[in-house]
């Protein structure tokens, strides 16, 4: 059974050595690849010495980097992890024997942080993100793990080479977590330590950038994901607005028989006929999704669980 350690890198040269150290150990057995995503520094050159197999993506963006290498790496099982050193690789091991006992295809390494200083491991604003978007996906894709932006993932080889991966920067471990969802597939939380940085090591992940550009691609999945929720609520909006506008023009026509109202009729109308039109793209995107669906079902189940 061949396993893959992949570790998308950008200006991780502080760091890179310490995770590529740890992978040799606790998985003595697995090859340890490493794209660098146009670093500025040497953290190839490090990589390579340290023993990793070292590729580029130069298209800037994890969810460039993440497609790259499912694309590439051919294996039996994936581990991901970041490149800085804050996540725990003495717990992977465990997390690919359940993996593999329970037949999950994936693993999400929930962060619990082992020093009492919080708020510098774990930024607070990070952290209430993380917790927000993992509720609003919880409320739309059902409750499936706790910790949604977590990068220490372990996946089968079917999730990886069945994954369609859209996605371009830090919004793809939210792709991740609903393709797993919306395709039913078994997955479970693991509880695993998170380091603070080491010393010069700085985030890429913006709170306010990369925050809002994961609630933009949660509000795009679930439009493809699920589109009779979500044009549907707009035309029950669409509906009600239009009952509004409605009421008093019927009210008057009702005491009077007649119509002095012209405008407020036509807006009636026309906001009426816009919530039936949402309905129908409601219904027809609902069928068009169900049917994306199965080819992934499909796309999914061709997949051998250990490659030939």
């Amino acid at each position: 059974m061949k396993i893959a350690v992949l570790v998308p890198c950008y200006n991780e040269e502080i760091s890179i050595r310490q995770v590529i150290k740890d992978c040799h150990r606790y998985l003595p057995m697995a090859e340890v690849y490493v794209y660098d995503n146009n670093s500025q520094d040497k953290t190839a050159e490090i990589a390579r010495l340290a023993g990793a197999h070292v590729f580029f993506e130069h298209h800037q963006g994890k969810g460039h980097v993440v497609r790259r290498m499912f694309a590439d790496v051919d294996a039996d099982i994936y581990v991901m992890t970041d490149g800085d050193a804050t996540y725990d690789i003495a717990s992977v091991p465990r997390m690919i024997r359940r993996l593999v006992d329970e037949n999950l295809d994936m693993i999400t390494g929930v962060r619990k942080i082992k020093d009492d200083s919080e708020s510098t491991v774990y930024r607070p604003g990070h952290r209430f993100g993380n917790w927000l978007m993992t509720h609003i996906v919880h409320l739309f894709f059902g409750r499936q793990t706790e910790d949604m932006l977590s990068g220490l993932r372990v996946f089968s080889r079917r999730f990886v080479k069945s994954f369609p991966a859209n996605s371009t920067g830090f919004e793809i471990e939210t792709e991740l977590t609903v393709f797993a969802s919306s395709m039913h597939l078994p997955q479970a939380d693991f509880e695993t330590p998170y380091y603070a940085r080491p010393a010069g090591s700085q985030s890429k992940l913006s709170t306010f950038k990369d925050g809002y550009k994961i609630l933009k691609m949660i509000a795009l999945l679930i439009k493809e994901e699920r589109p009779l929720l979500f044009f549907g609520l707009g035309a029950l909006v669409f509906f009600l607005l239009s009952l509004g506008a409605a009421i008093p023009v019927v009210m008057h026509y009702w005491e009077t028989g007649l119509v002095p109202r012209i405008p407020t009729t036509v807006l009636a109308v026309g906001l009426g006929l816009c919530g039936g039109v949402s309905l129908a793209i409601a219904l027809i995107l609902d069928t068009v999704s169900k049917t994306k669906k199965e080819v992934r079902r499909m796309r999914y189940l061709s997949v051998p669980l250990i490659k030939e």
